[in-house]
């Protein structure tokens, strides 16, 4: 039999304390990890919702609307607001600018009428 263990008591008992102690730090390191993954769990169910449009907000007296952007947009700013559809497509027609990175107008069907139509072909 393969027997590396010392002979003596004194040593097997100062092991056994050692071993214990490493399975208590273990144990408690385990326990630690598992609490974490459990909040962070609960955290990513908790989150709220992305709002499907954004208005960025300006500085000042009242803070105006400058510009709307699609929920999630990374070049909004830190001043801003979730807004419903329809007040994003009504700020867009009254003139507050568009975000030109997420392109709120082409995802509510806002069309540019201050600019001229093509003409149309001519047949011959």
């Amino acid at each position: 039999m393969f027997d590396d263990l010392p002979p003596d008591l004194a040593r097997l008992l100062t092991l056994r304390v050692w071993h214990a102690m490493w399975l208590q730090r273990i144990d408690t390191k385990i326990a630690t990890l598992r609490e974490r993954e459990t909040e962070r769990e609960q955290g990513r169910r908790n989150r709220p919702t992305e709002p499907d449009w954004i208005v960025e907000l300006g500085i000042g007296n009242g803070r105006p609307p400058i510009e709307v952007h699609v929920g999630g947009c990374y070049a909004a700013g830190k001043r801003r607001r979730p807004v419903p559809r329809d007040e994003a497509r009504q700020l867009l027609t009254a003139g507050v600018r568009a975000c030109g990175h997420c392109r709120p107008d082409t995802a509510l069907d806002i069309l540019d009428l201050s600019a001229d139509p093509a003409p149309a072909p001519t047949l011959r």
